[in-house]
């Protein structure tokens, strides 16, 4: 029997930075969960790179956001770039971080990135676990959606909400029940949600991401695991997060404009 090819991928290396096209160009951008350097942290500054006229964004750690105002103010200027502390498990909080960002105009975008993973085998997962991870990820997405579609309702602008999915909501993996059916859930509530705002010329469409490398996944993720989830991929490699934050780009772009309740694989697992 002849081994199998996915467990011997060379590594690719990762393709060269793609500069900014003006995609967002004067669109009020808010995206949440992106202090640090993930997907998106990725977001924020592609968005400002494709020419968003603003870009809140929101975290749980008022440090990494201040920290990230600083650096983004410096290179793209203080009046586009805006933060606040936002915890999307409290409904109150994301009024705020909407409020905050309508101060700049109506809302053109909404990136609703929040999400909680973990590991537990179903057999020991507690309540809490489950109901944690849950809040966060699959409600959480659903408050910030909810939210953000009534806002944009109501100034009769023709937003775009993209989520961020998984692959995981598609196929099974050890020990990620609570993970894999709030990304599942995510995915559901796109393809729904997106019907209920279609009649306002709203649309809302999802990622799905597989494996994308940052400093927090490989401080908490063995090299081994991290091994084996790259020979799962074509490419033999990771996403670097602007890989991620190029498909949502384009997603929230007028070069999807006939996209909606879509959920788009950026994986290789597929190929």
């Amino acid at each position: 029997m002849s081994a199998d090819p996915l467990q011997h991928r060379p590594e690719q290396p990762a393709p060269a930075y793609v500069p900014g096209h003006q995609l967002l160009a004067g669109r009020n951008v808010v995206v949440t969960a992106a202090a640090g350097a993930g997907i998106g942290a990725a977001v924020v500054r592609r968005a400002l790179e494709e020419g968003a006229r603003t870009v809140v964004f929101s975290d749980t750690h008022a440090r990494r956001l201040a920290e990230a105002e600083a650096v983004l103010a410096e290179e793209f200027g203080a009046d586009r770039v805006r933060q606040t502390v936002c915890d999307v498990t409290d409904q109150a909080q994301v009024e705020a971080l909407l409020d905050l960002a309508e101060e700049s105009g109506p809302i053109d975008v909404m990136v609703n990135n929040a999400g909680l993973g973990g590991t537990a085998s179903v057999l020991e997962m507690t309540d809490d676990e489950w109901s944690r991870v849950l809040d966060i990820t699959l409600t959480g997405t659903f408050r910030c959606v909810r939210a953000a579609g009534q806002r944009m309702r109501e100034a009769g602008t023709r937003g775009v909400v993209v989520n961020n999915a998984s692959v995981i909501g598609w196929r099974a993996q050890e020990g990620q029940a609570h993970y894999a059916a709030a990304k599942a859930g995510v995915m559901a509530l796109t393809r729904c949600a997106a019907l209920d705002l279609a009649p306002f010329g709203i649309r809302v469409n999802a990622v799905s991401p597989s494996l994308a490398m940052h400093p927090f996944l490989a401080k908490v993720t063995s090299d081994e695991l991290l091994a084996e989830l790259k020979q799962r991929e074509a490419f033999g490699r990771a996403a670097e997060p602007w890989e991620v934050a190029n498909a949502m780009v384009f997603l929230a772009s007028d070069y999807s404009s006939y996209l909606t309740g879509e959920v788009l694989s950026v994986s290789s697992q597929h190929a």
